[in-house]
């Protein structure tokens, strides 16, 4: 398991042998191998960083830590996309049991909507910081964002402007990491960014392994070969056809997401290469 084998905060790292695929320290190099750093990233903010660990809904305080972080990221010159999950509000799956009078296909577009609230959320917490930005959907919804359009979008973020990218790809049975991914490509970023609430990706599932270790490089193979839960299986896929680096990272800890962005060490790398010695 990846992303969700993983330790919660803190956990424990053991060294191991540094050949590509295996497990090996996150910190072991100092930067990400992407020259001075990033240009343009897209961050992939799942429903958990909006809300207190084990509630749900909205809490503000969670949503303006991602904000203070977000926003002294951007002050370094980055182009930041922010493509926004909704879990914390509602998950399609929850409807998908066979048990509901609801739709499948109607349950991720109520989905699609939490993370529409979730944009809201977050645009206003990094406007009250004093930075521009720009909620785009791929719904429209006209009266609360403007319509994702990829042009426009490069545009906005040539501007300087942060944009947060809310409902997913406007189609159903496609998970918010595809579209992160969809949008990475789309928009020429150099990286795309996968914050969690835990510290990387993991060999095994360290609470109920102690000696699970944290991986400092993966390939994309690695990936799919160990079927480790970075992101769902489409998303990893589309990142490896076109060479679009993974950085999955811890987000909770003070100063990842501008670490992450600035192309330092931080969680688990995942790449064409794997690790290097």
């Amino acid at each position: 398991m990846g992303a969700g084998n993983q330790a919660t905060d803190g956990s424990p790292q053991n060294p191991s042998q540094d050949r590509p695929g295996q497990p090996r320290p996150g910190e072991a190099d100092s930067s990400l191998g992407l020259g001075a750093g990033a240009k343009r990233v897209v961050l992939k903010i799942s429903g958990e960083g909006f809300v207190r660990q084990g509630e749900r809904g909205i809490s503000m305080d969670a949503v303006l830590h991602l904000a203070q972080q977000t926003y002294r990221a951007a002050q370094h010159g980055v182009q930041i996309a922010i493509v926004i999950g909704g879990g914390n509000i509602l998950r399609g799956a929850q409807f998908s049991a066979g048990n509901s009078c609801v739709h499948e296909a109607t349950a991720h577009y109520m989905g699609m909507l939490a993370t529409v609230m979730n944009g809201l959320a977050m645009q206003d917490a990094v406007e009250s910081l004093g930075c521009n930005t720009r909620l785009m959907t791929a719904i429209r919804m006209d009266g609360v964002a403007e319509p994702y359009i990829r042009r426009r979008a490069r545009r906005h973020l040539e501007k300087g402007r942060i944009i947060i990218l809310a409902s997913g790809t406007g189609s159903p049975f496609v998970t918010t990491d595809t579209a992160a991914a969809q949008r990475a490509l789309e928009l020429d970023a150099d990286i795309l960014l996968k914050a969690t609430r835990v510290d990387g990706v993991f060999s095994d599932d360290p609470e109920k392994n102690p000696h699970a270790v944290l991986y400092g490089e993966l390939s994309y193979d690695d990936v799919r070969r160990q079927n480790l839960r970075v992101m769902d299986h489409e998303a990893v896929t589309k990142c490896m056809e076109y060479d679009m680096p993974i950085l999955v990272f811890n987000f909770r800890k003070p100063g990842n997401i501008e670490r992450a962005v600035l192309g330092e060490r931080v969680g688990t790398l995942i790449r064409k290469t794997g690790s290097q010695p």
